[in-house]
């Protein structure tokens, strides 16, 4: 994506209203007119996916469930990882976004894996999954505390977690860097036009839910706005 195409979709995000009574008519108008760029936009600005899910272990015969899986680019991110577990699970609730998750999946002949439209509060599956992600979904999802508590109830007794998303820390916070008083309250409201809540909760609870395994904490850049820099996170964790 270009230097213009960018500052178009950077003007689209600014300005163009997100409409809907429900979280699911709210995410298919924030997405739907962005879908097919997602990840050509968001390659750079997204970082940390794929180290991510190196540390999740992925191996032959496992299953795994992506919640909030987008564009479904952590098929890509697994690579053949991914083409040997048993069953990988979809789980999203913007239609459009699913679209391109499911010509993602035809183009690459992958067999093993289910795209599911729901809301993951509300997911039940036939058997328990060895690996549970949130891709920068977490922040998209209002009642996210029941969403890793769901993901956590979802998985075997020695499964693991992976999340990747934005954040940002506690006023005092002794288990991770610290931010200014001007990072924390610029970037809650920077991202609440898109619905998108950073918050300085999210670690705690699942440090809390589970034992940590990695943890890195960082820095992205918008794309189009080098001078702009939101805290994000990512983290590996098993059940504990």
């Amino acid at each position: 994506m270009n230097f213009f195409e960018s500052s178009k979709l950077l003007m689209q995000f600014a300005f163009r209203p997100i409409r809907g009574r429900t979280h699911a008519e709210r995410l298919e108008s924030f997405y739907g007119y962005q879908a097919s760029r997602y990840d050509d936009y968001r390659e750079r600005f997204l970082i940390g996916r794929r180290e991510m899910v190196e540390r999740l272990p992925l191996a032959a015969g496992s299953r795994w469930l992506d919640a909030g899986c987008g564009t479904g680019y952590l098929l890509d991110c697994a690579g053949g990882r991914a083409r040997e577990c048993e069953r990988i699970y979809l789980v999203d609730l913007a239609p459009s976004l699913l679209d391109v998750a499911r010509q993602r999946v035809d183009l690459g002949k992958w067999t093993n894996v289910e795209i599911i439209e729901t809301d993951i509060t509300s997911l039940t599956l036939d058997a328990p999954v060895d690996v549970a992600t949130f891709s920068y979904s977490l922040t998209m999802i209002p009642d996210w505390f029941a969403a890793i508590d769901q993901a956590e109830h979802l998985l075997t007794p020695n499964g693991a977690i992976g999340v990747a998303d934005f954040f940002v820390s506690r006023r005092h916070s002794p288990d991770s860097v610290r931010h200014s008083w001007l990072t924390r309250n610029f970037w809650r409201a920077w991202f609440d036009s898109d619905h998108v809540s950073p918050s300085q909760d999210h670690l705690a609870y699942l440090t809390h839910k589970f034992e940590e395994v990695w943890l890195r904490q960082a820095r992205t850049r918008v794309v189009g706005l080098p001078f702009l820099r939101p805290p994000c996170y990512q983290f590996v964790g098993r059940k504990r």
